[in-house]
């Protein structure tokens, strides 16, 4: 039986995440940090149905479980709570050992604690800025923001320290399929894009209205890198993307590569994986560089500081401004200054910095290729 603060005996463990695909992301080093400090420790994840799409590519994760809280802002409207009274008899049935319940300072772990408490997981651990009592048997007081703020990938990793839990290895994890990066491969050979020359993938869309910067700049971006550094572009984006990128390609008005809507997240990944460069607004697709090795440049809105590309070459480019850290997915001044005022110049200029420090090992990635899938 596992008893209060036993969590060397703990080997079936709940990692409570109900965040995004970055938010996933941005936790695996944590997950790491728990999954080697026992052997034969099972790791579950339970997460929203966006954070599923990355799951199954960290080799951390053991298990799914896909749990669209109504706590959390992106969910539909609940009929009832019989959905929550299903989840509780699953997470029951699962028999866990302990729950690491991992959030932003600015969500409150509670709702995840007591949903914990009710399937009888003994012991439960999260960070949280009033005292928990029952719902919590490790309670690590949530000093932010109140004493500063800490990149999301250390808040976690500490929150795993506090119950004995480390790791060597800070880097975040993501694991690309062989075959995943065979099909990008043949992709960009149809394309005709010349592996060997200078290429970048730009993604220009975001969830967020404040974390995207405009499509002109991409476009003047594009344009800029294809006529004046020799660049092949290519953008991304999700199927609803489709008129955003359309329009940019319209505006850059020479040779450019589109991939909406052609790519799953898993091939997505393996596009990023490849290419020399990503150019991204603050979302998913700079997270999956991070853990990946892909130098990128972040256009970074300031509506939080915590978020930048972690462990990994990049740019943070933004305008610095009054109203920064406003933690809000419409600008409330009306004008994203943070990032509209960023020139296509400036991130012209990083891309192609960052380009000429780190081609030396982007460089090799394309040969191997060449050599191994030319036939395949």
């Amino acid at each position: 039986m596992i008893t209060e603060n036993n969590w060397n005996e703990a080997k079936n463990i709940l990692c409570v995440r109900l965040d995004a695909i970055g938010d996933v992301l941005m936790t695996t080093p944590a997950i790491r940090a728990l999954k080697e400090s026992l052997p034969g420790r099972k790791i579950t994840l339970l997460t929203s149905p966006s954070g599923k799409e990355i799951a199954s590519l960290i080799p951390e994760i053991n298990d799914v479980i896909v749990y669209d809280a109504p706590w959390m802002k992106a969910t539909a409207l609940r009929a009832n709570s019989s959905p929550e009274f299903a989840m509780v008899e699953r997470l029951r049935e699962s028999k866990f050992d302990a729950a690491v319940i991992f959030t932003v300072f600015s969500q409150n772990p509670l709702p995840s604690a007591f949903l914990c408490y009710l399937a009888d997981i003994p012991l439960r651990l999260a960070h949280c800025h009033e005292n928990p009592y029952q719902l919590l048997t490790n309670w690590v007081l949530d000093p932010e923001p109140s004493k500063g703020i800490r990149h999301e990938v250390q808040r976690q990793i500490d929150l795993v320290a506090t119950v004995g839990c480390s790791t060597n290895n800070q880097r975040m994890s993501l694991q690309v399929p062989e075959e995943a990066r065979y099909r990008i491969f043949n992709i960009l050979k149809s394309l005709d894009i010349d592996l060997e020359k200078p290429w970048v993938v730009i993604h220009p869309g975001a969830t967020a209205a404040s974390r995207r910067y405009p499509p002109e700049g991409f476009a003047e971006v594009a344009r800029s890198l294809i006529l004046d550094r020799n660049f092949q572009v290519l953008l991304t984006g999700t199927e609803p993307e489709r008129q955003l990128i359309e329009s940019i390609q319209k505006a850059i008005n020479v040779t450019s590569y589109s991939l909406v809507g052609c790519l799953n997240l898993t091939e997505m990944s393996a596009l990023i994986q490849l290419s020399p460069v990503l150019i991204s607004n603050n979302t998913g697709p700079v997270h999956i560089a991070a853990a990946l090795g892909t130098p990128v440049v972040d256009l970074y809105a300031l509506t939080n500081p915590q978020h930048t590309p972690w462990a990994v070459p990049n740019r943070v480019l933004f305008h610095d401004v009054s109203c920064k850290f406003c933690y809000k997915s419409i600008c409330p001044e009306g004008h994203n200054n943070c990032l509209k005022l960023v020139t296509p110049d400036e991130i012209v200029c990083a891309t192609w910095e960052l380009y000429e420090n780190t081609k030396t090992g982007v460089e090799q990635l394309p040969k191997i290729f060449l050599a191994g899938l030319v036939n395949y």
